[in-house]
């Protein structure tokens, strides 16, 4: 089982090259940079602690705009887990049900500051917001 311990944003960056949003095409990726022990006093027999580098781009087709995103999360594992993570890190492969749970917590607290960002520039969402339309009768 993993638990998310914390989540912290090393690199933000966001820009606007054009100001016409002509033929607009919204796309993101997700890249884990690198796994390693996080060795803090927090650890114990029980508990390991991970660090999970990774980086989160969103990209405006056309060169329109970019949004960068660098951080780490620390996950909490049992070690025979923290074993089985670093032994296929090593080869650069994640577990896909670990991969799921880190991509959705990158996108839920990396995509609320995208949000904030893509108000201050001025662009379209990167993903479609919820909206009411009125009960057909």
């Amino acid at each position: 089982m993993v638990r998310f311990l914390g989540f912290m944003l090393t690199k933000i960056s966001a820009e606007k090259f054009v100001q016409k949003l002509t033929d607009l095409k919204i796309a993101s990726s997700i890249n884990v940079k690198n796994i390693e022990e996080n060795p803090v006093s927090h650890s114990s027999e029980k508990e390991r602690l991970l660090g999970v580098s990774f980086s989160y781009s969103i990209n405006y087709s056309k060169d329109i705009a970019k949004i960068e995103f660098e951080g780490k999360l620390i996950i909490s594992v049992d070690p025979e887990t923290e074993k089985e993570i670093l032994k296929k890190w090593k080869k650069k492969e994640i577990e896909d049900s670990l991969k799921m749970d880190l991509f959705n917590m990158i996108l839920m607290k990396a995509g609320i500051k995208a949000l904030q960002l893509e108000e201050d520039l001025g662009l379209p969402t990167h993903f479609r917001m919820p909206s009411l339309t009125p009960q057909k009768k």
